[in-house]
């Protein structure tokens, strides 16, 4: 009998380590993926990536389009929202505010392992090359919000960071690990920083950190055109002010989970 348990156990265990693979194979994906993408980026066979994700389609994981792929589903998402909808509702107010002076695209985000969550996002109507989006996640080095949580790191760990093996999503994605250190050395020092043609060429960003008690717990963010990145700093002073209001309400009504470090 104790056999028996522990064999089950082990199967648990292994059924679930590859669903979470199925999930992670979608990370840093910009669109829908067929099964066969993804059981090669879950280093899955074909056969059970097909099961998996029958199961986990009834479930509501994944969803299927039309043409036969697959797109997290909606189910992810709104659990996935829970972790910062408190404070998402916090900031929200001060987003719109932010929004409603500038016009722009506007975000507030955080720091997961070594990606940027974005949390909320409130988009303009000027075409500005976007790639982010509410619940979607990207590689910090590569924009102004993860530049600005990255500067809030110890300095062990932004070492760790540069040092591994980088995404170039541009052909002007700075991955220089003397490059990167220095950026991130001026966020730390300016209270800011400034991306351009980083993430997808054609779009600039600026953020600041929202620091509550000594922790940076968000980064809120504009995004413009490139060609208009000469006018990136006359957003400081109203980014600044958003990060301040967002500061007093978190701290008038605390979030404990929100302010561990991650």
């Amino acid at each position: 009998m104790p056999q028996q348990i522990v064999s089950n156990e082990a199967t648990s265990h292994s059924v679930t380590s590859r669903a979470l693979a199925v999930f992670a194979a979608f990370e840093n994906t910009t669109g829908p993926l067929t099964v066969a993408r993804i059981a090669q980026r879950a280093q899955l066979p074909l056969s059970t990536a097909y099961r998996l994700i029958h199961e986990l389609e009834a479930w509501g994981g994944v969803d299927r389009l039309t043409d036969g792929t697959y797109q997290v589903g909606m189910r992810i998402w709104e659990l996935g929202q829970l972790a910062g909808r408190r404070l998402r509702d916090r900031a929200h107010p001060f987003l719109q505010d932010l929004f409603d002076l500038t016009h722009e695209n506007v975000h507030l985000a955080v720091r997961e392992g070594t990606q940027v969550l974005y949390i909320d996002k409130i988009y303009g109507s000027r075409k500005v090359p976007m790639v982010s989006r509410v619940g979607g996640r990207l590689p910090l080095h590569t924009t102004a919000v993860g530049r600005v949580l990255l500067a809030a790191e110890p300095q062990w760990f932004v070492d760790a960071y540069v040092q591994r093996e980088l995404e170039a999503p541009t052909e002007r994605t700075l991955i220089d690990p003397e490059g990167l250190r220095a950026v991130i050395s001026s966020a730390a020092t300016d209270g800011y920083s400034i991306t351009v043609n980083q993430m997808r060429v054609g779009s600039c960003s600026i953020a600041v950190p929202v620091v509550v008690e000594g922790n940076c717990v968000a980064a809120a963010g504009v995004v413009i055109e490139a060609a208009r990145s000469g006018e990136a700093r006359r957003f400081l002073p109203l980014l600044m002010s958003t990060a301040e209001r967002v500061q007093s309400a978190v701290l008038s009504q605390p979030l404990r989970h929100t302010l561990q470090r991650r």
